[in-house]
C-alpha cells in the first residue's frame, strides 16, 4: 500500500503572461484532511486541477493512491472543481444514479447508496426536482453528494462550502469527518480559516503559486497566522499594508 494517497511532487504549470504554479509538493496520507489557503488568484484551483488531470504539468508528477495519473483508479476519486455540474433536465436521484454508475457502483447498490447520500446532505425533499430548478446552494449540495457518494478513497474539493448555508457547511463538515474516520484522503482548498481548522490535520498556505509555509489547526489566531505568512511573501502587499495602516 502507498505512504501517501495524494502525491505532487517538483508540479510546474505556466501560464502565458500570467503565474500558474511553481514547483509545489504535497502529501495527503489515507485518513488525512488536509486544506490549501490562499488568496484569490493564489492558485489553489490550478493546483486542484493538476492533481487531477484537468490541466496537464509543466513539469513535475502527480501520483495518486501510488500511480502515475495516466494509471488512476478514477473509481476511486471523489471531486468537485470550482462549479457543481449536473444535467439540468434530470432530477437530483437520477443525476446521482448515472454518476453512481460512472464510477463503478454495482447496479444493485446504486439505488442504496444514491439513498443514503440524499440523505446525508438532506437533499430529500429535492431529490425528485430537476437539477436545472435547484438554488445554488441546492446545487452545491448535488455536486458534493456526486463527490462523496460512491465512497472514495480520495476526495478532492475545490472551495466546497461555496453556496452553502450554515446547515450546508455542518453537514459537509461531518461528511468529511466520516470518510477521513474511515481512511479516505481529503484535499479541499478554502477561502474559510475557521471552518477548515475545524476539520484539517494540515493547513497548508498557497500564495502565487507556491506554497510559502503551514499553519497550525489548533492556534488560537490562525487568520493572524495566515496574514503573517502572506504578508511577509509579498512585498507588494506587505508595503500596501503599511501605508493603509498610517
Amino acid at each position: 500500500m502507498a505512504e501517501y494517497a495524494i502525491e505532487a511532487e517538483g508540479l510546474i504549470r505556466t501560464f502565458t503572461g500570467g503565474a500558474g504554479v511553481k514547483g509545489v509538493g504535497l502529501h495527503v496520507g489515507p485518513g488525512e484532511i488536509h486544506a490549501l489557503v490562499g488568496l484569490n488568484g493564489a492558485g489553489k484551483s490550478t493546483l486542484l486541477r493538476l492533481m487531477l488531470g484537468m490541466l496537464a504539468p509543466t513539469a513535475g508528477s502527480v501520483r495518486i493512491a501510488g500511480r502515475p495519473l495516466a494509471q488512476t483508479d478514477w473509481s476511486a476519486v471523489g471531486h468537485l472543481v470550482e462549479y457543481p455540474l449536473a444535467y439540468g433536465e434530470l432530477t437530483c436521484r437520477q443525476n446521482l444514479s448515472l454518476s453512481a454508475r460512472l464510477h463503478g457502483v454495482p447496479a444493485h447498490r446504486v439505488d442504496e447508496m444514491v439513498s443514503a447520500v440524499i440523505a446525508e446532505l438532506r437533499l430529500t425533499e429535492y431529490s425528485d426536482r430537476r437539477a436545472g430548478k435547484l438554488s445554488l446552494g441546492n446545487r452545491q449540495r448535488l455536486g458534493l453528494a456526486s463527490a462523496l457518494q460512491h465512497r472514495p478513497s480520495v476526495i478532492i474539493l475545490d472551495e466546497p462550502t461555496n453556496a452553502l448555508d450554515p446547515s450546508g457547511v455542518i453537514l459537509l463538515r461531518q461528511a468529511l469527518l466520516a470518510r477521513a474516520a474511515a481512511g479516505a484522503a481529503v484535499l479541499v482548498s478554502s477561502h474559510h480559516l475557521d471552518e477548515v481548522a475545524r476539520i484539517a490535520n494540515t493547513i497548508t498556505v498557497v500564495n502565487s503559486g507556491r506554497i510559502i509555509g503551514a499553519l497550525d489547526p489548533h492556534g488560537t489566531d490562525i487568520e493572524r497566522s495566515f496574514f503573517d505568512l502572506v504578508l511577509a511573501d509579498d512585498e507588494a502587499t506587505a508595503a500596501a499594508a503599511e501605508v493603509a495602516t498610517r
